[in-house]
This record gives structure tokens, sequence and C-alpha cells, in this order.
């Protein structure tokens, strides 16, 4: 009886083995059409992010000015009593737009000519790959400086939630150019840009592994290309100033600190602006 017991169950367990292996077979047979719709769909959406990118890119001027306008908002129908003028809050605010602007001379000061800090209106400019330096830190060191100078106005207005939907409109913006301009350097680099992208962040830090850099700093290639990004912190800083005041006494005045900053800041502009337009000093071999 043991026998026969034993016999009937190896039976069943062959009879399982048997229906299980045809039903894979099927489900194999009738999911290749799925699994190439799947592959489709996702080709797509490869395909239209790196579009949305692309186009994002070219109007990446629009976002400060969404910014702007919908800050200047905020402060007239936010908490007034929070805006009121703190020399010790407004320069933290400042510094932490300076802090920007530093991750972004660092970067510019040591990239070379044509490389993949440095892209165009017209698309991608890609010569070489840059691994060294702060590029060795993160992907995208001029956007993480972007960040930080736009955060400065954001936290001059002292709304917590405003602040937050800045991070995430941010993030979903630039998301979209980063994925295009990784979409570029993944096709021109292939293998050495995935090798480097495996062990660098995008955009925050996972990991430090500083790579020095192979060329010195050039300040002639970062007054060439800073100026405009210098002075609109001081400009966008000026404005708020203004508005904030008229909203709390209902006149135009400026606050003293911020009209002498605005004014050395565009004094400063209108001399690298002239050195720029009317001199070739600006111009560095390799750079």
């Amino acid at each position: 009886m043991r026998l026969i017991r034993k016999f009937n169950a190896l039976k069943k367990q062959q009879v399982i083995k048997v229906r299980i292996s045809i039903i894979h077979i099927k489900l194999s047979f009738w999911n290749f059409p799925t699994f190439a719709a799947v592959i489709l769909v996702f080709m797509a959406l490869v395909h239209e992010f790196e579009n949305s990118g692309n186009w994002l890119f070219k109007r990446r001027s629009w976002l400060p000015v969404i910014l702007i306008a919908a800050g200047l908002v905020m402060m007239y129908l936010g908490n007034r009593q929070a805006i009121i003028f703190d020399l010790r809050d407004e320069m933290i605010f400042l510094g932490v737009s300076m802090l920007g602007e530093a991750i972004r001379i660092i970067t510019v000061g040591f990239a070379p000519k044509n490389t993949s800090g440095r892209n165009t209106d017209a698309g991608q400019i890609a010569d070489e790959l840059n691994v060294t330096g702060v590029y060795s830190i993160v992907r995208h060191p001029l956007y993480v400086g972007n960040f930080f100078m736009w955060l400065g106005p954001v936290l001059f207005l002292r709304s917590a939630w405003f602040t937050v939907v800045f991070c995430l409109v941010y993030w979903l913006y630039y998301e979209r150019i980063m994925f295009a301009e990784e979409q570029f350097l993944r096709r021109k680099f292939g293998e050495a840009y995935d090798k480097w992208s495996e062990k660098t962040g995008s955009f925050i830090p996972y990991s430090i592994k500083y790579i020095p850099l192979k060329i010195s700093f050039s300040i002639r290639n970062v007054l060439k290309r800073e100026y405009n990004s210098f002075v609109n912190i001081f400009v966008i800083f000026f404005l708020l100033d203004i508005f904030r005041n008229f909203y709390l006494s209902e006149r135009i005045y400026f606050t003293r600190i911020w009209l002498i900053l605005f004014i050395a800041a565009v004094v400063v502009w209108a001399i690298i602006r002239s050195i720029h337009k009317y001199t070739k000093w600006f111009e560095v071999e390799g750079r």
C-alpha cells in the first residue's frame, strides 16, 4: 500500500509539473505581444522625455520669470509682518544665492571648451566628458548651483510652503532637462558615460570620490560666462526689496543695503560687459 501511495504521489507531481510547463509556455507565447507593446511604450516615453527636456532647456529663462511673478503675488497675499526687513536673515538669504554662484564659478572655471558643462540653445555640446573636479561628485553641478541661486530669493519670502513648492517645481523642470542631456551623453560616450553615471549622483552626491582636475582654474572664463548670473542675483533681491517696501508702506523706497549692493553689482557688470564686448581679453585658448 505504501508503494502504491508513493507511486500515486510521484505521478501527481509529474502531472503538476507538466501542467505548469504547459501554462508557462502558453503565458510566454501570449505575453510576447504584451512585452513588445511595453517596450514600445517605454521607448516612446523615453523619446517624449528627451524631447520635452530639450524644449524646456531652450526656454529655461521662463522659470525665473514665473518664479519672480509667483513670489511677488505670494508676498502680497501672504503674511506681510514676516517680510519686514531683517539684515541678518536677508544676508543669509543672499549668502545662499552666492553659494550657488560659487558652485557655478568652480564648475565653469575648470570647464574645458565644448564639454558637457557648456550647452547652447542650438543643442548639446560635448567634445569630451567631464569626470574630474566637481563633476566627480555630481553629474549636474551647474544645476545644483542654479538651485541655490534661486533658493535665496525664495527664502526671502519667509514662506515654508512656497519653498516646498519651489523645490518640487525646480526638480520637475530640470529633471527633464537633465534626462535629455544624459541621453545625448550616453549616445556619444557610451560605456564611459555609463560607468561614470553609476558611481556619481545626478544632483545629490551619494558618494564623494573626488578626482583631481586636469586643467587650471580660469578666472577670465568665469568672468566671461558668469557676469550676467552674478548681477541677476542682486537685481532680483533689489526688486523683492522694492515690492516688499511698497506692500508694507504703500510707497516706493529702497532699503539702503540693497540699494548699495545693487549699484555695486551693476557697476561691476557694466565693467565686465564692456571688456567682453570691446576687447578679446576673455578669450582663453582651450576654454
